[in-house]
């Protein structure tokens, strides 16, 4: 065997530089890649690119390396490799070639696609939108596998906005929920996420659990059907439907604080939030007297809503301050990313009603949470399952790393 010292290689290798592309794949166990590498580096080679997956116990690994320039150095290299494999029951493919790999196309973005359950048809449907907008699939991993299938494509080749259109148009179409985010450092940075809290952070609307304690379900039901054939804007039905709480006992808030039931994942969304840095936050068109409860309970950052007046003891049936409505939440939105010191761009935000509909847009990232087919066709993105948690998915967090950071006691 033969070797020789070959010049070091600059940062940008040169498209003439022969290179050697090695794959191996078999069954995984430890010491391949360590075993691989103590292999080639007795030929001198450097390494230019290296991958490596497993799936179900099977090792793909490829390393792209320079090619030994001595006189039957790489036949010698070749023979080397098939052997090492053939002792460790794997197979060895080589592809020569030259240069690095084809330098990836502008317009970078990351997709992520959750299903519940992923079929081959759904995957193929996104593929081939991907294909259809000019990107090329950089790469693909698993993010979860429940509560939910979440994978992440990583693409290049397709600015950012279009490609977000033409997979939500595709997602509606096949039954999945697709979410396209720039690639770039924001997506590491400090971020902000605030959330809607009636049918997102938590699973019932506040004021029909004070309606059931004053006893005027049915009226404060027929209010809400009115705002929603759009007889009544927002403002005007959160009036008339908090008037009929007229009279009842402050003591009823305490009972609407216990009866509050959380979104599943919620408080796993919050805590891995927390760890990571982030700062979150509650606006609703509900009631301080159950948010602010919200923010002790969960350790949020900012809450605002709503507040009920309570005279001796008693609701009056009227709210005070300022009413938090659809444009007041984009307003809060704005507010609390400012008091963050978080660029707007950098936030998220997390609704499922039309009144949240400008605090999605507002956002970086705006989620449709089992929204309503209006909101899910307006915001950036949409998930459709149960399960709050998945939001981390679309942030590029995966199961095993919460459950990673869930093992240990902070």
């Amino acid at each position: 065997m033969s070797t020789s010292r070959i010049p070091p290689v600059t940062a940008v290798l040169d498209d003439d530089v022969p290179t050697l592309l090695v794959k191996i794949f078999g069954k995984d166990r430890p010491g391949i890649t360590a075993g691989l590498c103590d292999t080639l580096a007795a030929y001198g080679v450097h390494i230019v690119d290296i991958e490596q997956v497993v799936t179900r116990g099977r090792i793909v690994l490829c390393v792209l390396v320079t090619a030994p320039t001595a006189d039957g150095a790489e036949g010698d290299l070749r023979a080397t490799v098939h052997s090492w494999a053939e002792s460790m029951r794997l197979q060895a493919e080589i592809i020569s070639g030259r240069g690095d790999n084809r330098p990836r196309g502008t317009g970078r973005s990351h997709v992520t696609v959750l299903g519940n359950p992923l079929t081959a048809e759904s995957t193929a449907a996104i593929a081939s939108r991907i294909t259809g907008t000019g990107g090329n699939i950089d790469r693909i991993f698993r993010l979860a596998k429940y509560p939910v299938t979440a994978v992440e494509f990583e693409v290049s080749g397709a600015e950012t906005e279009p490609l977000r259109t033409a997979l939500a148009v595709e997602a509606a179409d096949i039954g999945v929920d697709v979410a396209v985010v720039a690639s770039g450092l924001q997506r590491r940075a400090q971020r902000l996420v605030v959330m809607d809290v009636d049918s997102t952070l938590i699973q019932d609307e506040v004021i029909e659990l004070f309606a059931a304690h004053a006893g005027c379900e049915a009226e404060v039901a027929e209010v809400t059907a009115r705002a929603m054939r759009g007889e009544l804007d927002f403002e005007q039905s959160l009036h008339a439907r908090v008037a009929l709480l007229a009279g009842i006992d402050e003591s009823v808030v305490e009972k609407v604080r216990a009866e509050v039931r959380l979104t599943p994942g919620a408080r796993t969304l919050i805590r891995t939030l927390k760890r990571l840095g982030y700062q979150v936050g509650v606006v609703s068109g509900g009631f301080t007297q159950v948010t602010d409860d919200l923010k002790e309970r969960l350790g949020l950052d900012f809450a605002s809503a709503n507040t009920l007046e309570v005279v001796d003891g008693k609701l009056t049936g009227r709210v005070v301050g300022e009413v938090v409505d659809r444009a007041g939440k984009a307003r809060l939105l704005r507010r609390f990313a400012a008091e963050a010191g978080v660029p707007l761009v950098q936030t998220v935000a997390i609704g499922d009603g039309a009144n949240d509909l400008d605090m999605l847009n507002a956002a970086g990232l705006g989620v449709a949470f089992n929204a309503k087919p209006v909101v899910r066709e307006a915001a950036h993105t949409a998930v459709n399952v149960p399960f709050l948690d998945t939001v981390l998915y679309l942030l590029g967090v995966t199961r095993d790393e919460v459950e990673a950071a869930d093992a240990h006691v902070d």
